[in-house]
């Protein structure tokens, strides 16, 4: 694949968490602050509202990810709450090739692939204080019945136990999002 031509890499930082641990906000924010580009992930779940084909993900029917995935365009993917996810060799070369640092939103398994990849890569583990407090976070959010909350349990409390995959972990405390922020702003300071 293209990835190979290039000869230096932009800066990669990968963030990730549980669904409700607040990654998405974190990455939002510090987008805004340095102007990276982002993976743009390529899934099979219903598109949201205010969400469109590209912002924040581009959204394909299975049969098109099985066939993407079989015909290996695929640099990870995985199949997240009865959902697959990945992203495609052309994202990253397009990215690589704009040259400027990337945010790149995994779950565990995807951290695990690109550090094979790009052992470069920093991890960013974006945790909640405790299961419980993510549990009312995504009761809260009311995107998810309650009885799809208790079927990501399981997923969810096996996520945070591969925090050995990571290279920081940041515990997003309920109520300070701006202290989350601005210890994810120094590690990514530190590896500019």
């Amino acid at each position: 694949m293209g990835l190979k031509k290039l000869t230096k890499n932009p800066p990669i930082f990968i963030i990730s968490g549980p669904s409700g641990a607040g990654e998405d906000t974190v990455i939002e924010r510090l987008q805004g602050k340095y102007k990276f580009n982002r993976v743009i992930t390529t899934v099979t779940r219903a598109k949201r509202q205010g969400e469109r084909e590209g912002n924040p993900y581009y959204f394909v029917t299975e049969a098109k990810f099985k066939k993407l995935a079989q015909a290996e365009k695929f640099i990870e993917w995985a199949k997240v709450y009865d959902k697959y996810r990945g992203c495609t060799y052309a994202e990253i070369e397009r990215l690589m090739k704009a040259g400027k640092p990337i945010f790149w939103k995994v779950d565990w398994q995807g951290v695990e692939t690109i550090k094979k990849i790009f052992p470069q890569a920093i991890a960013i583990l974006i945790a909640p204080e405790s299961y419980a407090v993510l549990k009312e976070r995504l009761i809260k959010r009311g995107q998810d019945t309650l009885e799809e909350i208790n079927k990501r349990e399981a997923f969810t409390k096996n996520f945070l136990r591969h925090k050995k995959a990571y290279d920081y972990v940041v515990i997003n405390k309920q109520g300070k999002i701006e202290a989350t922020i601005e210890q994810a702003s120094k590690i990514i300071e530190k590896h500019l």
